[in-house]
C-alpha cells in the first residue's frame, strides 16, 4: 500500500535527508526519497546533519537536496512532512497530495520537529532525536502485513 515514501522539510538539507535515511535503513523493502519545499537543487546535506548520520551508521555524503514537484508528490503513495505548516504548503502548491501528507512525528504525538537549520549541534541533536523516534514508530506501523493501517 504504502511502497513509495517521501519524507519532506524545507530545504532538504537538514531534517528530511536525516528521516530519508532512517526510513531506509528500517523499511528496506520500501522505496524512501526527500525533497524540500523550498531547496535549492544539488545542495548537500548540513554538516551536523552529515555527522549524526556517519555517529548512527549512516552516511548523507552524496546526498543532494531537490526541490518538492508535483512529479514527485504524485510518484510516492506517502509523504511525510515536518511540521503542520508544510502540510498547508503542500495542499496549497499540490492539493491532489494533501490526502497522502502525513506528520514524520504523528506516531510519537509531536506536531512539529524544529528546524535545525544554522544552529548549534544540540538543536540538531535534538531534531535528530525526534526524527529517530518518529521514524522508528512509522516503521513499526509500515512493516506490519496490515493493509487496513489507519492513519
Amino acid at each position: 500500500m504504502f511502497n513509495r515514501i517521501l519524507v519532506v522539510c524545507a530545504g532538504n538539507i537538514c531534517r528530511s535527508p536525516l528521516g530519508e535515511v532512517l526510513l531506509k535503513q528500517s523499511l528496506s523493502d520500501k522505496q524512501v526519497t526527500s525533497a524540500g519545499l523550498v531547496a535549492r537543487n544539488g545542495d548537500g546535506a548540513a554538516q551536523y546533519s552529515v555527522e549524526l548520520a556517519e555517529e548512527n551508521g549512516l552516511d548523507l555524503t552524496q546526498h543532494a537536496a531537490r526541490k518538492l514537484t508535483r512529479e514527485l508528490c504524485a510518484a510516492n503513495d506517502l509523504i511525510l512532512v515536518m511540521e503542520p505548516q508544510h502540510q498547508r504548503d503542500v495542499a496549497a502548491k499540490f492539493p491532489e497530495a494533501s490526502g497522502k501528507t502525513l506528520l514524520l512525528g504523528k506516531w510519537i504525538n509531536v506536531e512539529t520537529i524544529p528546524d535545525p537549520h544554522k544552529q548549534s549541534k544540540e538543536a540538531f541533536n535534538h531534531a535528530f532525536e525526534l526524527i529517530k523516534k518518529s521514524c522508528d514508530a512509522w516503521a513499526e506501523k509500515l512493516g506490519k502485513k496490515n493493509r487496513y493501517l489507519k492513519v
